[in-house]
């Protein structure tokens, strides 16, 4: 199982910056960023930095998953949420395995990586920072909102690095990154196709005059009706 939050007690590392203090035994050297990717001709303290980000944003998209999974009242959803929660888990078990492969320290928190976990973290938190001051509708609306963007990134992310497979010499390096985006990117793709057209029909049902929300709607109607979302037709 991969590591999914770094701390001190995991092997954590990190660059020591203007506002960031790492303690002396934690810190990423610039000696060991040059050492990562051996004789592939890459810049290797960046690619160090891309692909730490890359496996912080999985593994904060296991959080995500997690999170909408323990929280959704509409069963597919909830399938869903759990099935790609346990393939993000592995993406992050393969980049693990690829920093280790190329030199890296997996555990290694880059300063790309710690911007990107600003902003998932926030991500995280707009799912539930009103609870109790929206209606469960838009409760629901939000958490796939937040899929929908983190699985943009998710692409996004397993592209650029099929296409810096493509600049790097033969070798196992570059077979191990391109077995892990073989396996990945296509999952990547469903996942990003789904997620869009679930917030279209999402969209469309709502829109229905069928679907309005009265004011005097109690809370166990609303489960009820989210729960009957999608029905049977074929949806996911």
């Amino acid at each position: 199982m991969p590591v999914l939050t770094p701390t001190k007690d995991t092997g954590a590392q990190a660059r020591a910056m203007a506002g960031v203090y790492v303690e002396p035994s934690q810190q990423m050297t610039d000696d060991q960023l040059a050492r990562f990717m051996p004789d592939t001709g890459v810049n290797a303290p960046f690619v160090a930095d891309l692909l730490s980000a890359a496996l912080t944003h999985e593994r904060c998209g296991r959080h995500l998953y997690r999170s909408v999974a323990g929280r959704s009242n509409n069963p597919m959803l909830v399938r869903k949420y759990r099935h790609f929660g346990e393939e993000t888990e592995r993406h992050a078990e393969l980049l693990e395995a690829l920093i280790s492969s190329a030199g890296g320290n997996p555990q290694y928190v880059s300063p790309m990586a710690r911007a990107v976990q600003g902003m998932d973290t926030k991500m995280i938190e707009a799912t539930f920072a009103l609870t109790g001051s929206i209606d469960l509708m838009t409760a629901e609306t939000a958490m796939l909102d937040a899929v929908l963007l983190a699985e943009t990134m998710d692409q996004l992310n397993w592209r650029q690095l099929q296409d810096l497979c493509e600049q790097l010499p033969a070798g196992p390096i570059r077979d191990q990154m391109q077995t892990a985006v073989d396996e990945v990117l296509a999952q990547e793709d469903e996942h990003l196709a789904w997620a869009t057209r679930t917030k279209q029909r999402l969209v469309a049902l709502q829109a229905r005059s069928g679907m309005v929300q009265t004011m005097t709607e109690k809370t166990e109607e609303l489960v009820a009706r989210i729960a009957n979302w999608f029905g049977d037709d074929g949806a996911e």
